[in-house]
C-alpha cells in the first residue's frame, strides 16, 4: 500500500479556479485532515481517500459510473468524527489504474481489497458500506460474495423501476454504450473541456461549486490538452434494459446482510414508486428513505441533508449493535 498524508489539504488544488460561491462549510470539510494512497487489487492501482481514525469504526464509500472518490470528499468529513472513512475510486475511473475488463467480480474484489488494505476490517466493528448509483451495483455484488466481512450497506439512489417503467425510461435514453477503439477526446484547454462536462441524468444543482468540483476533478491534463480520466472501456458494460436491471428490486431484497436505501424523491432513477415497488419485491423491513427535493446526485444538490440521513441510519444501526 503506497500511502501520502496530506495534513491540510490545499485548497488551491481542491478546488478548480472557475469555482464560485464556494460556501463556507465546503471549505471547511476539504480542509479537513486525509490521507491519500493507492492499493492493489488484481493487478491494478486503486485511489483512495481516507479520514478519520482507525480505531473507529469503518465506512466504505463507493461513487457512481464514471464518477470518483471525490464527490464524498466533501461528504465524508462530516462522518469522520465517529468514523474511519475510505473513498475509493473504482478501476478505470477516478484516479486508479485501468483494465481490460470491469466483470462484476473483478469490481466485488476491489471492494474487499480496499477494505483490508486500509485496515477497515481489523476494527471489532464491521465496516459500512455507502454506495451511489452504480457504486450500489458493485456493493451488491460484494455482499453477496462476502457480506459476512461487513456490517451492512446504504445503497443510494441507485437504479429501481418497475419494468414497464424501465423499458420506456431505455426507449428515450442513448445507451451507455461506447466504441473502445475510439480514444476519450482531447480539448485544446480546461475550459473547452470543461464545458462539456454533464452530469448523467442531468439535473440542476443547489451547490453551483459542487458542480465546478466534480467537473474539475473528471478530468486529466494530458500532453495535448486536456481530456476525461475515465477509461472509454468501462462503456461495455450493458447499462440498459437487461435480466440484471429487471431483477434490480429482487437484488436488493435477497442480498444477505443489513441493509437500507436513501434515495432522493425528483430522482428519475429511483422514486417514491421505487420504494413502493422495491418493498413488493420482499424489502418490506429495508429502510427506505427519501430526501424531499433531491436529484439522483444527492450530494450535490442536497448534500446537508444527505449527510443528516447517513448519519442518522449509521446512528440507529450503532443502537441497534449496542
Amino acid at each position: 500500500m503506497n500511502t501520502q498524508a496530506t495534513p491540510v489539504p490545499d485548497l488551491e488544488r481542491e478546488l478548480p479556479p472557475d469555482a464560485h460561491d464556494v460556501p463556507s462549510w465546503l471549505e471547511r470539510a476539504l480542509l479537513v485532515p486525509r490521507e491519500e494512497g493507492w492499493v492493489k487489487s488484481g493487478g491494478s492501482d486503486i485511489h483512495y481517500f481516507r479520514w478519520g481514525k482507525p480505531e473507529k469504526p469503518g465506512l466504505l464509500l463507493i461513487h457512481g459510473f464514471l464518477a470518483h472518490s471525490r464527490c464524498f470528499a466533501f461528504i465524508a468529513p462530516f462522518l469522520a468524527q465517529d468514523y474511519h472513512v475510505v473513498a475509493f475510486d473504482l478501476s478505470g475511473m477516478g484516479d486508479s489504474g485501468v483494465r481490460d475488463s470491469y466483470p462484476d467480480a473483478v469490481r466485488a474484489a476491489e471492494v474487499e481489497d480496499v477494505a483490508r488494505a486500509t485496515g477497515l476490517f481489523t476494527h471489532e466493528v464491521k465496516p459500512i458500506v455507502i454506495a451511489h448509483s452504480y457504486g450500489g451495483h458493485v456493493a451488491l455484488t460484494a455482499m453477496q460474495h462476502s457480506h459476512a466481512l461487513f456490517g451492512g450497506l446504504i445503497i443510494c439512489d441507485l437504479m429501481v423501476l418497475r419494468p414497464e417503467r424501465l423499458r420506456a425510461h431505455f426507449a428515450t435514453e442513448e445507451p451507455l454504450r461506447s466504441d473502445r477503439s475510439r480514444p476519450n477526446r482531447v480539448y485544446p484547454d480546461y475550459e473547452s473541456a470543461r464545458a462539456r462536462f454533464r452530469l448523467s441524468p442531468p439535473q440542476p444543482v443547489t451547490v453551483p461549486s459542487l458542480f465546478d468540483y466534480m467537473a474539475h476533478h473528471s478530468l486529466k491534463r494530458v500532453e495535448d490538452g486536456w481530456t476525461w480520466k475515465f477509461d472509454i472501456s468501462v462503456f461495455e458494460s450493458d447499462f440498459g434494459v437487461n435480466e440484471r436491471m429487471l431483477k434490480q428490486g429482487e437484488t436488493i431484497a435477497t442480498t444477505p446482510g443489513r441493509k437500507a436505501v436513501v434515495y432522493g424523491q425528483d430522482s428519475v432513477l429511483f422514486d417514491d414508486d421505487s420504494a413502493a415497488y422495491l418493498r413488493e419485491c420482499g424489502a418490506a423491513n429495508v429502510p427506505i428513505i427519501g430526501i424531499p427535493g433531491a436529484r439522483h446526485h444527492l450530494m450535490l444538490d442536497e448534500p446537508i441533508a444527505f449527510v443528516s440521513v447517513l448519519r442518522s441510519v449509521l446512528a440507529q444501526w450503532a443502537a441497534e449493535d449496542n
